[in-house]
């Protein structure tokens, strides 16, 4: 087959259209990258949050079909063990321990940090970046535990998913770390909405638990991603809150004295609940995973065995409660048996989150409390009020969100009556938590014990916050020679403000510039100053962590996607300059 003139011109036109579409597509990308850059808000950086709320709520959507099919095997009601025989009940966890650790074998051990406390640890530490087999452990274990009935929540392996899908969009657009950091806060706000459906509460949550901090560029984009992760997974499953069942009545402010005794018994069970969960975590510590799992099998199964409603996530207990309140003696059995089988699976190691047997305990000790609460409007039924107010106290003593527990209060019950009550609960269970007890943050304790950090200095936390190819200098001149007359007339032919940068194989890439410290009977001669290079995804952050020891000095910017090609350089005085001059708006 031979190609005419013609047919040689229209391949021609098609590889030179084809080019140029690359070229425009490469030039936009750049175009984005460079203004999430900078730490404004911006039309760019929210519809990112909107498309990684996106993905986070398909990735959890995925997860929840998967767990739902997988009950559906075993039981015909979500959630609710007890119809199940007991020999069942007594060997699927030990079964399912068995998996759990078999897939954490054939991934390799080290892939098995997972749930909030480690998201926050890469959130802080590393913009975010969630490695790929870490959630593919989270996503595997945490379907097994919760199909086999292990007293853990979905929102752990939906918060760790959520954060590693908006990673990986941020990664494949190559986008800048400090954009990244913000698109993984918007998974994480995604992943809270999808499994509660309850958006509010996830922007709170996240800014109030995950990043530690309010910022407007920040809160915009995790606000869309958080209304964009509960408006997907609602056409899925619906609008409706598991919680709907409870009813809410508003109570008479005769009940406000005793809802604050109440605040303060949640806040010392809080305490206890985190001092036992911690206390288990150390003393097992020294067994290694596999065998922890399989006795957190082991003892799951035998709960189970006993009481079935004390299997899952909460919701079977939740259910008795509502249903049932006037039956002490059962719940007292069901908030016993829930509570060690709350314990032991997330101390033991089992793939799953804390906060959804937490609302399940507050479920049932709110239940109880109302038992004498009753007395007060006999002619009132307030079981399922004082239901929700124990949910609240123990959320926010428990993770230390006092705002995040009144904001999930509120949107579960769609009750704007409930807001007074839930504030004289949720205050007192707080402070007593905190200062009587000296209660810490679960997830901080934790992320402590296991020796991930989550603290950084405020300089570096205000730099962090700014990519380098917003503020880095693109005027600059690029001589490859070592010939010092050449660098010479280079330097004579740049003006002051333009630095020349100069590169041979022998010292790398290096700074020049006439040294201005010699007095006037010196002849003038050529400094050089040895350069650090640093990807175009870094941020200030990255930079002071280079030039902080020297407090001096410059570093150049190289293209993320080619290391030999130099877009910047930036200055230690650039940077001490933003320290000194604009930290309080970042």
């Amino acid at each position: 087959m031979s190609l005419n003139n013609n047919d040689f011109a229209a391949l021609n036109c098609y590889t030179s259209s084809s080019n140029n579409y690359q070229l425009e597509n490469s030039m936009s990308l750049e175009a984005l990258r460079r203004r999430v850059a900078r730490p404004k808000s911006s039309i760019q950086l929210c519809l990112l949050g909107v498309g990684a709320g996106l993905i986070a709520a398909m990735l959890i959507i995925i997860f929840r079909v998967v767990v739902l099919i997988g009950q559906r095997a075993f039981i015909p009601e979500y959630d609710n063990f007890t119809d199940m025989p007991e020999l069942e009940r007594l060997y699927l966890p030990i079964i399912a321990a068995f998996l759990i650790g078999l897939f954490a074998f054939m991934t390799g051990f080290k892939h098995y940090r997972l749930g909030i406390p480690y998201v926050i640890h890469r959130i802080k530490t590393n913009y975010g970046q969630m490695p790929i087999w870490n959630a593919a452990n989270q996503f595997v274990g945490g379907a097994i535990a919760l199909i086999s009935g292990f007293s853990v929540g979905r929102e752990g392996p939906s918060v760790h998913m959520g954060a590693a899908g908006a990673s990986v969009f941020a990664s494949y657009l190559h986008l800048p770390y400090n954009a990244m950091r913000t698109l993984s806060g918007c998974g994480v706000a995604a992943g809270i909405a999808a499994s509660f459906n309850t958006p509010l509460a996830a922007v709170i949550f996240v800014m109030e638990v995950v990043l530690r901090e309010y910022k407007v560029h920040i809160f915009v984009p995790v606000i869309l991603s958080a209304v964009t992760g509960a408006i997907t997974t609602q056409f899925v499953f619906g609008a409706g809150s598991e919680l709907s069942i409870i009813n809410v009545v508003p109570i008479s402010p005769w009940h406000y004295p005793y809802l604050i005794l109440c605040g303060v018994i949640l806040g010392a069970i809080a305490y206890a609940f985190n001092h036992n969960l911690m206390l288990i975590i150390r003393t097992f510590k020294p067994i290694s995973m596999f065998p922890r799992l399989i006795l957190a099998g082991i003892i799951t199964g035998i709960i189970g065995y006993l009481v079935p409603q004390a299997m899952g996530s909460g919701m079977s207990a939740i259910d008795i409660a509502v249903t049932d309140p006037n039956n002490i003696e059962l719940l007292t059995t069901i908030l016993i048996a829930k509570l060690f089988a709350t314990l032991f699976a997330l101390g033991l190691g089992i793939p799953g989150g804390i906060i959804g047997p937490v609302i399940g305990l507050g479920v049932v000790i709110g239940s109880l409390m109302s038992y004498v609460a009753n007395y007060i409007n006999p002619e009132i039924s307030v079981t399922g009020t004082y239901a929700v107010l124990g949910m609240a106290g123990l959320l926010a003593a428990t993770l230390h969100a006092p705002l995040a527990a009144l904001m999930a209060v509120m949107e579960l019950t769609a009750s704007p009556e409930i807001i007074v009550p839930a504030m004289l609960v949720i205050v007192p269970a707080y402070i007593t938590a905190l200062q009587v007890f000296g209660n810490r943050s679960i997830f901080l304790q934790q992320l402590d014990f296991q020796g991930l950090t989550y603290q950084v200095s405020p300089a570096v936390e205000a730099l962090q916050k700014v990519g380098v190819l917003d503020e880095m200098d693109e005027n600059f001149k690029l001589l490859y020679s070592d010939d010092k007359q050449q660098i010479a007339e280079s330097l004579n032919a740049v003006d002051t403000q333009t630095p020349l940068i100069v590169f041979d194989d022998e010292n790398g890439y290096r700074l020049a510039e006439y040294d201005l410290s010699l007095s006037a009977d010196e002849s003038i001669s050529i400094q050089y100053i040895p350069m650090t290079g640093i990807s175009s995804q870094s941020t200030l952050g990255d930079a002071f962590d280079v030039l902080k020891d020297k407090r001096s000095g410059a570093i150049y910017i190289y293209d993320m996607l080619d290391n030999n090609q130099i877009v910047g350089l930036i200055r230690w005085d650039d940077i001490r300059h933003i320290l000194t001059i604009r930290s309080a708006v970042l």
